[in-house]
């Protein structure tokens, strides 16, 4: 915990805030215009061949598969995406002094610009904003890159040594970073109130945070149009819409 978690004392007394996590899937994302990925109308139902766009092993060993991810980033809504309602109340209460933590599995980066602190979110699977180099790993930004492939670059190579490019984010086939799931393990255990939102809570070690939450005594509340593994186990179910239904949830904590 920061010193900005800690209990505060007002005229010889203690006040305490309790830490509320959010972690964040797709469905967090989808008012802003970015398509969710397993949802009905989500991609890899959609187009199951765009999995080996982002599948480490193929990507590395293919270049027209490294060129089509190349066009497909060019014409991703989530670079050009503004944050929503959902978003921003994440932001507000943030504000509002209550101690809040991101745990996000999405990638594109719009809690950050709704407002959120970025040392306050943990981008479980990196973000997209950046690329990075598999070689050198130095990383830079994703528009540089992007206007190298709209001058004609079909696969542009790292400027400083050479090496393939991808997004800085994480492929199937990749591990997590460990620094990043450690942080995140802890904020599930000392969060008091544990959200889960846009998320289907299929995908591992993600969805084990909310176990960890659960049995570290938080309060779980899941807000997910789609049951999910943990309902069961949570104080709260909300199928209502995201953007309507977390500005009300987290209104009330504010």
């Amino acid at each position: 915990m920061t010193s900005a978690d800690a209990p505060s004392s007002v005229d010889g007394g203690s006040v305490r805030r309790p830490l509320v996590a959010i972690l964040s899937g797709a469905g967090i994302s989808t008012d802003s215009g970015i398509p969710d990925y397993r949802g009905p109308q989500g991609l890899w139902r959609r187009d199951p061949e765009a999995e080996k766009v982002v599948t480490y092993e193929t990507y590395m060993a293919d270049p027209e598969i490294r060129r089509r991810a190349w066009r497909m980033r060019r014409e991703s809504p989530a670079l050009r995406a503004r944050p929503n309602a959902a978003h921003e109340a994440v932001a507000r209460l943030e504000r509002s002094g209550v101690p809040v933590r991101v745990i996000t599995q999405n990638v594109d980066g719009l809690h950050q610009l709704a407002g959120m602190p970025a040392r306050k979110v943990l981008e479980l699977h990196g973000t997209a904003r950046e690329v990075a180099c598999t070689r050198c790993h130095v990383r830079s930004s994703m528009a540089e890159a992007l206007e190298r492939v709209a001058a004609g670059e079909v696969d542009p190579a790292c400027l400083v040594c050479g090496g393939i490019l991808k997004s800085a984010t994480v492929m199937f086939g990749e591990r997590l970073d460990p620094r990043v799931l450690g942080e995140a393990v802890g904020v599930a255990k000392a969060a008091e109130v544990f959200f889960a939102v846009g998320t289907t809570l299929q995908v591992q070690p993600a969805a084990s945070l909310v176990g960890v939450a659960a049995e570290h005594g938080a309060r779980l509340v899941i807000v997910n149009a789609e049951p999910t593994p943990y309902d069961g186990v949570a104080a709260e179910v909300v199928r209502e819409p995201i953007g309507t239904a977390l500005p009300r949830l987290l209104g009330a904590l504010g």
